[in-house]
């Protein structure tokens, strides 16, 4: 193995900052062999172009032809580390998966989490006004609504939330294999459970919906194939990610980047209607450090360079939202910033299908914050704020606020 090349994730100038190799990657116009944080071989990409063209290419895929054999991204047990699911059926498999979860995403949906959305943030925004400053933003109010959003969607118990939560953080775990394995499992027995729950007393939410659809069994498998409620835990993570722990992060950036940009955060308060381009600017500029992770389903050429079938191809939307041959001034942070085409949902078939939902929930944090707490200013200066190591997705440590 060539030990000598570059290996992720790359250090990051500040909390914003963009790695400089992912400069130099971009000025080469090719895409770059690096070393995975678990040291496996790989192929980076950063230009945009490059990355929204593969994003959308069938010839990259999420399965592997021999699993055993794979790169991986991180030491976690979250699919997203390394392959998942099966070579020969994936494209079918993934459509199944979005047919399924498309229902909870519709518009009428959408339009009733919006409401709830609202209902739950006034809720959180009243528990943070009666606590005494400085407060950390992200346990009083992101992570919060996060969470009890997800949870409505999902139909998961207020009171097993907090269960709910701790199996998430341990499967986030990018260091350690065992105890995100562990959480893995704990979280399949839990919806387990909650489907046999759903089956007997169904509710207004995803997993009722699944269990009384036809399309998840909760009858034991025949030998060799899988439960359906791996199924509803492949499920519930994957959106656990998508609309918890990423739509937090979010917030957590967009309300540090507001309050360390003064002519910013006027013009939001000047115009509360910009909270939805200002959701689309911070959705650019929060990309998560580590890359898309993508098998090439066959020899396959990117930008020059011959890709074999059966190599980890990363795409990195970090990089390509700051590429400046699409955005202007990309390290700038700019809410009216039009048109602002950024990845940060990906594109193409694996959209994210969630991504109605988190623009509605960011957006509405950004209004209701500000409005319900006008003074609200960062507690210490931003070069002091730091990036969470060792967990999927990152996002700041701490962003302490008062007013």
């Amino acid at each position: 193995m060539e030990t000598h090349l570059p290996r992720l994730p790359f250090p990051r100038p500040g909390a914003f900052g963009l790695p400089e190799e992912f400069r130099i990657f971009q000025r080469a116009k090719a895409p770059a062999k690096v070393l995975t944080a678990t040291g496996d071989e790989a192929w980076l990409v950063t230009r945009y172009p490059d990355v929204r063209s593969l994003l959308a290419d069938p010839r990259l895929g999420r399965a592997h032809p021999a699993p055993a054999d794979a790169a991986r991204l991180t030491a976690s047990a979250v699919s997203t580390a390394g392959p998942v699911g099966s070579y020969a059926s994936e494209r079918a498999d993934h459509a199944r998966y979005r047919r399924r979860l498309t229902p909870a995403f519709s518009a009428r949906r959408i339009r009733a989490l919006r409401g709830r959305t609202e209902a739950l943030l006034e809720r959180v925004l009243d528990r943070m006004a009666g606590l005494t400053p400085p407060v950390d933003l992200h346990e009083t109010l992101s992570m919060p609504l996060s969470l009890l959003v997800i949870c409505e969607l999902l139909g998961v118990p207020y009171g097993d939330h907090g269960q709910f939560r701790v199996l998430f953080d341990d499967i986030s775990q990018t260091t350690d294999f065992a105890r995100s394995t562990k959480a893995r499992q704990e979280l399949a027995a839990y919806m387990r459970e909650l489907a046999e729950r759903k089956l007997r007393s169904p509710g207004a939410d995803l997993i009722s919906d699944l269990v009384h659809s036809g399309e998840i069994s909760l009858a034991p498998p025949p030998p060799g194939e899988v439960a359906g409620t791996d199924d509803l835990a492949q499920i519930a993570a994957s959106l656990l990610f998508a609309g918890y722990r990423t739509t937090a992060i979010k917030v957590d950036y967009g309300v540090a980047l507001l309050l360390s940009n003064d002519a910013q955060l006027a013009a939001l308060r000047d115009d509360p209607g910009r909270a939805e381009s200002a959701t689309e600017e911070v959705l650019r500029y929060s990309s998560p450090d580590l890359p898309i992770l993508r098998y090439a389903r066959e020899d396959v050429d990117i930008a020059g360079t011959p890709v074999e079938r059966g190599a980890a191809v990363l795409l990195s939307t970090l990089a390509a939202n700051r590429d400046p041959s699409v955005f202007t001034a990309p390290d700038t942070f700019d809410i009216s910033r039009d048109p602002n085409p950024h990845l940060s949902f990906g594109h193409g078939p694996r959209l994210c299908i969630g991504a109605t939902l988190a623009r509605v929930e960011i957006a509405a944090a950004f209004r209701m914050l500000f409005a319900r707490i006008p003074s609200l200013r960062i507690a210490v200066p931003v070069e002091e704020l730091t990036r969470r190591d060792g967990v999927l997705m990152g996002g700041l440590s701490t962003v302490p606020v008062e007013w």
